[in-house]
């Protein structure tokens, strides 16, 4: 069992309760209970708000940018739909939906214009080589 907790890096505890859960009740055990704490407060139909304004362009709400952030989403729901939610709480609800937040390509990604090496141009040096003077 060491091992086991070791390879997981784990507790040997956790290891031991996870083997009495499945020698319990087999696989079926090894899916995560309810946990303790809050339950859930934004009812179904503030979860449809929540979910179909973050499908919506925001455009089309007469927003002056072009996506959704999740701190957009945010304010836009406290302000204009009235549902005090907080961003995080948001992408838990929309990965329970099967939706992954899009993450942005940044310059260091791919390109989207293939021809945009071409249409660059020449890239110039903008720091100076610094030769070394051999002794």
């Amino acid at each position: 069992m060491p091992a086991i907790a070791q390879q997981l890096q784990l507790t040997a505890i956790t290891v031991r309760t996870w083997l009495k859960r499945f020698n319990t009740a087999g696989l079926a055990a090894l899916t995560d209970k309810p946990r303790s704490g809050r339950p859930a407060i934004y009812t179904p139909p503030q979860v449809t708000e929540v979910i179909a304004t973050a499908l919506t362009p925001p455009e089309h709400l007469g927003l002056p940018f072009a996506s959704w952030t999740l701190d957009r989403l945010e304010a836009y729901l406290n302000e204009h739909r009235a549902i005090a939610i907080k961003w995080s709480r948001i992408d838990d609800l929309l990965l329970a939906e099967g939706l992954r937040w899009r993450t942005h390509e940044t310059w260091f990604g791919e390109r989207v214009d293939p021809e945009f090496a071409k249409k660059r141009g020449v890239l110039k040096n903008s720091t100076r080589i610094h030769l070394r003077a051999v002794s």
